[in-house]
């Protein structure tokens, strides 16, 4: 094998551990405490408050390219998904919160979107990556973390939303 070749299949294989769907340790816990703040000024979120409902919490920043690409994707899962129990919620991790309405002024959300200025929720649920994607499903537990966002993954992610919804809900 030449040293070109150990190159790219060593880069190939780095690259597919730090993008794409992960069915690791990170997946099948509870997802951790996290409050948030709606960047509409409303009151905090605590992600605990959602159980019962399907979430995708996506974790952004306004300098990365892919959560620009993603943006129009939540948009349709929160349009066509919202009614039957899916709650999408966009945490932007940005140290300037200007930045981040600048990006939502050209990229309006349907879903909701808060900040992270101190960056703690995005420590506890061990953010490696912008934007890094984690489905939980109705009993508050991880199910899939998805690093990135490419386009042609979006229907496979979104496959594993329906699925979820799918589930039969949690019952008081």
């Amino acid at each position: 094998m030449t040293e070109k070749l150990f190159i790219r299949l060593t880069s190939a294989l780095l690259l597919l551990c730090f993008t794409g769907t992960s069915h690791s340790e990170e997946t099948h816990r509870e997802a951790p405490q996290c409050t948030i703040t709606p960047l509409n000024n409303s009151q905090p979120l605590n992600l605990q408050q959602f159980k019962g409902k399907v979430v995708y919490v996506d974790f952004w920043a306004s300098w990365c390219g892919p959560c620009a690409k993603s943006f129009p994707f939540m948009n349709d899962l929160d349009r066509d998904l919202k009614d039957q129990g899916l709650q999408v919620i966009g945490v932007n991790l940005d140290e300037n919160i200007d930045e981040a309405k600048q990006f939502l002024d050209k990229l309006p959300a349907s879903f909701i979107t808060a900040v992270d200025t101190e960056q703690q929720c995005a420590k506890n649920f061990d953010v490696k990556a912008m934007p890094s994607s984690y489905l939980i499903d109705r009993k508050g537990v991880i199910r899939h973390v998805h690093l990135g966002f490419r386009p042609g993954e979006a229907e496979e992610f979104r496959i594993l939303v329906e699925q979820l919804l799918a589930e039969k809900p949690v019952t008081p």
